[in-house]
């Protein structure tokens, strides 16, 4: 076992539990500013204030730890072995104790588990992560991206697939309709809007994970703008409490496209404090 690989690992993931990014802060403090209903003000300010305080303390940003999500990156003459999928998923285990994560992971077989009629591991690190993502990138390096993702975003989010009618206005529009539709039921607003467009379920959803480790609210497309701007005239605002905040920015990720009458496309509505994610080198 790689310890410092571990230990690497261990902190990122709490730094994804507990902090949030240069972009997210100043994506905050824009919408603050611009915000004239005062009881949305009121709201993004006590969730930026929860995010300071959660930093300084290295503590959950929210009581839904969330589910470890990994995404890696491996440049041309790196290796990855079993050992280091190993040693990484260790450091998750030693990260989720040290978070804390909130003690989650269903006990028993698959009908136990689905039922939840088995009761509840109460190791933190019993908490298995989702399936690894592994990517080629051209720097010759190895980069993990760890996500904490909750359970609100997950419950709204949806994965469908859209006549196109060739042309990128009924895509969008479709978007902006599912996507309005899962904010206003999520709750904890504002919200990030992830998406991926793919071939398959299974890639869209690939699309909309990686949009959320390389997405950045400095930075916004066209597109991204639009479905943004759209989504907020829903006047939902943060915490339902209404104001034009209901989504800071769109993260949007397209992947290749299939000759095809549709385009399969995943929402996740990520909450008030997604996507939870830090970054570091192996």
């Amino acid at each position: 076992m790689n310890s410092d690989i571990i230990n690497k690992v261990k902190q990122t993931l709490v730094r994804a539990g507990s902090s949030f990014r240069k972009d997210q802060i100043e994506a905050y403090e824009f919408a603050i500013a611009k915000e004239i209903c005062n009881n949305a003000k009121w709201a993004l300010s006590q969730t930026l204030e929860n995010a300071r305080v959660a930093c300084s303390k290295c503590s959950p940003l929210c009581d839904d730890t969330g589910i470890p999500h990994l995404y890696l990156e491996v440049g041309p003459n790196q290796v990855v072995t079993g050992q280091l999928i190993e040693d990484i998923h260790e450091g998750v285990r030693q990260g989720l104790r040290e978070l804390p994560g909130r003690p989650m992971a269903v006990k028993g077989n698959d009908i136990q588990r689905i039922e939840q009629s088995d009761g509840l591991y109460e190791d933190a690190a019993a908490l298995d992560a989702a399936p690894l993502i592994v990517r080629n990138i051209q720097e010759d390096e190895m980069r993990l991206t760890v996500l904490m993702l909750g359970g609100g975003p997950a419950i709204r989010g949806i994965t469908q697939s859209i006549f196109h009618k060739h042309s990128i206005h009924v895509v969008v529009d479709e978007i902006v309709k599912r996507a309005s539709e899962g904010v206003k039921k999520l709750g904890c607003t504002p919200c990030t809007l992830a998406i991926g467009v793919g071939r398959s379920q299974y890639e869209a959803t690939s699309m909309m994970m990686e949009a959320m480790v390389k997405g950045n609210y400095s930075i916004q497309s066209e597109l991204e703008k639009e479905i943004t701007a759209r989504v907020n005239e829903t006047n939902v605002g943060p915490l339902g409490l209404g104001g034009g905040t209901t989504v800071l920015a769109t993260f949007l990720n397209v992947g290749p496209q299939r000759a095809s009458g549709v385009r399969i496309v995943a929402i996740r509505p990520c909450c008030c404090f997604e996507p939870r994610r830090a970054t570091v080198s192996l």
